[in-house]
């Protein structure tokens, strides 16, 4: 079966802070959590100003999110980290030899891309060991994993925009083409919307075309 082809649109752009740029994205219900090198920032949508912003070096790529736990990737380790304060409690090693990109929570593992490796790693989110790999086509950046069903962005190989749902075995079955310039971070809210990390700096909240 051919997998299901739509287009999305923008809701909202916003610019939190500046135009550096934005790494991982992940939500917690009310706040969007997102990395910019040296720290992860909490973004309230609703009042549209930053209402946190802890230091964490190297925070250079995905961000998850586990109800209690912030799960960050910083060059080679994956920090899980105290929301509150910022206290590291854990330290997990990063699969593939540090070249990670996206990262997503569900169900005790970690789904974690391997940008232009184009691979998303199921990891167990205690061990840090790989128990799954799935291969893309495509150049994989944010991952999401929104009620039971896998999402990558996909994006930087000189094609559109996409945010892609996987079937279990990595197999695409619906691509929403993003009409931006990048996409980076990636969540879903469970809702139909997407929160998308892009180029300077911008933090775009996405979705499905509602005549599509």
């Amino acid at each position: 079966m051919s997998a299901s082809k739509r287009t999305a649109e923008i809701v909202r752009e916003y610019l939190p802070l500046d135009d550096a740029q934005i790494h991982g994205v992940t939500f917690d219900g009310k706040l969007v959590w997102f990395a910019r090198d040296n720290e992860l920032v909490a973004f309230d949508p609703e009042t549209e100003k930053v209402v946190r912003r802890l230091p964490v070096p190297a925070a250079d790529a995905g961000t998850a999110f586990d109800g209690e736990h912030i799960y960050q990737l910083a060059q080679g380790e994956i920090l899980v980290i105290q929301p509150a304060d910022g206290r590291v409690v854990r330290k997990l090693p990063v699969p593939a030899k540090g070249h990670a990109s996206g990262m997503a929570w569900a169900d005790g593992h970690l789904w974690i891309g391997q940008y232009d490796g184009s691979k998303i790693h199921k990891v167990d989110a205690k061990t840090g060991a790989i128990v799954k790999t799935l291969t893309s086509d495509r150049f994989v950046t944010g991952v999401s994993c929104v009620e039971g069903a896998l999402w990558h962005g996909a994006s930087g190989d000189g094609k559109p925009c996409e945010l892609r749902r996987l079937a279990p075995d990595g197999t695409v079955e619906e691509s929403l083409t993003v009409p931006v310039k990048t996409i980076a971070g990636v969540e879903g809210t469970g809702d139909g919307n997407f929160w998308c990390a892009g180029e300077k700096g911008k933090l775009r909240l996405v979705r499905r075309k509602s005549q599509d």
